[in-house]
């Protein structure tokens, strides 16, 4: 299965991009998967050209190409004004809204402070359900104070797990009358066409 990392990380090294890593290291501890990872810093003058042209370039059209064929998805963005960055938000927005319908995504994100971990809650699940993913119940935020303490390698091997569950098309709960395959409920949530 092929997986996907959306780094949005600006610096070399990122703390965004060690958190991609190690969530898909956990996505990977769960299932088999081939990760790539799109680094968005790299695409950031393709991402305003095709803004102002309407065409993609060759390496975000490779990026966007590797997003929609994806199995998941991971999307790490360090906050900014209390939100995603801008880089991130305008690489989602040059993507075909209904390219990520019923694509399990595992949304991260990182920052100084742990004040603004409600960005996963306030700005990203928001995003990706407006793009009709599927995201994974438990985000990763980390804060500067989270790396090395206790608690992150929990949540990320958490979040790894429904991430690699969604992405085989396993559901949690046993058959009973009414209830819906997991295959039919992310059916039902693409687009006809």
């Amino acid at each position: 299965m092929k997986l996907v990392v959306v780094s949005a990380g600006l610096s070399v090294p990122s703390s965004t991009r060690l958190l991609g890593d190690r969530l898909a290291a956990a996505v990977g501890r769960q299932t088999p998967v081939d990760v790539q990872v799109v680094e968005l810093r790299d695409l950031a003058v393709e991402i305003a050209h095709n803004f102002t042209n309407g065409f993609p370039g060759r390496a975000l059209s490779a990026a966007i190409d590797s997003v929609t064929a994806a199995d998941g998805l991971i999307v790490v963005t360090p906050v900014f004004s209390a939100s995603y960055s801008g880089l991130f938000k305008s690489f989602f927005d040059v993507i075909e809204p209904e390219a990520l319908a019923g694509k399990p995504v595992l949304i991260a994100a990182t920052g100084g402070t742990a004040r603004h971990s409600l960005v996963l809650e306030h700005a990203l699940r928001p995003l990706f359900a407006y793009l009709r993913a599927v995201v994974v119940p438990t985000g990763v935020y980390a804060a500067s104070e989270d790396w090395g303490a206790q608690g992150l390698d929990g949540r990320i091997e958490r979040a790894a797990g429904e991430l690699a569950g969604l992405m085989n098309g396993l559901t949690a709960r046993p058959a009973e009358p009414g209830f819906v395959p997991f295959e039919q409920q992310l059916a039902a949530l693409r687009p006809a066409g």
